[in-house]
């Protein structure tokens, strides 16, 4: 799997382009609008959505991030995924 976020990082509500790649393990790769790229942890998927984990990390600028983990949704009004912040 792939999450790829427009932006440096992943916020409540944002919209991100999921990839299926047919892979099997529970590693994905989640990938920022700065040219970042980390290796997350697929931690669940349902039929809405997905629940990944995100490694503390630091933005193409320098700034720190802080490990999160989010659930990643496809509400049934949209036709986008979105990202919330998990617990």
């Amino acid at each position: 799997m792939r999450f790829i976020f427009p932006h440096s990082h992943a916020f409540n509500g944002g919209q991100l382009t999921v990839e299926d790649d047919g892979a099997s393990g529970s590693s994905c790769l989640v990938a920022f609008g700065d040219g970042t790229t980390i290796v997350g942890e697929l931690a669940g998927a349902a039929h809405d959505g997905y629940r990944i984990e995100v490694p503390a990390y630091r933005t193409a600028r320098g700034n720190a991030v802080s490990a999160r983990t989010w659930h990643i949704v496809r509400h049934a009004t949209e036709s986008v995924w979105r990202s919330m912040r998990a617990g």
